[in-house]
């Protein structure tokens, strides 16, 4: 979010995967398997995300992996793939890529919950966001209700 112009204090770096949820249980293994401090929150079944695995080093800012492949509920990796490739060459760097924020506030509307209503409110407001794209998008993710709804939020 920073890197797109609206900075808060989280104390995290979230990336987002999409990967089957067996090769992120892998993964998590393997991150501890190389001596990182790493915990599986897996996902249940009605989760929409694949898990997350949090890695945290004493004065080090923890780093969220965010599995958007959740396969037994359907998943949503298809956000993942189609921001990389609309982010290709642009913003790229030590981090990896920094997703358009039409993109990221899909990602947010997909994780739902409190916070990532919050962090969309303050995106719309903060940067410059096109809502005919996000709209556009939205459908063909079908998260149009969840954004109508966030919309309204905004004029309440």
């Amino acid at each position: 979010m920073a890197a797109l112009g609206y900075s808060r204090n989280t104390g995290d770096i979230d990336f987002a995967l999409a990967i089957s949820p067996a090769e992120f249980g892998a993964l998590h293994l393997q991150l501890q398997a190389a001596g990182f401090n790493a915990t599986l929150s897996p996902s249940d079944g009605d989760d929409p995300l694949g898990g997350v695995i949090t890695i945290e080093r004493a004065g080090s800012l923890t780093v969220q992996l965010v599995n958007f492949d959740n396969a037994p509920t359907g998943g949503f990796p298809a956000l993942v793939r189609d921001s990389l490739e609309r982010a290709k060459g642009r913003m790229a760097g030590v981090l990896g890529i920094v997703p358009e924020v039409e993109d990221l506030i899909l990602f947010k509307l997909y994780a739902g919950g409190p916070k990532s209503t919050l962090d969309i409110l303050e995106l719309l407001t903060r940067v410059r966001v096109n809502l005919d794209i996000l709209r556009e998008r939205a459908r063909g993710y079908r998260l149009s209700p969840q954004l109508a709804a966030v919309l309204q939020a905004i004029h309440e």
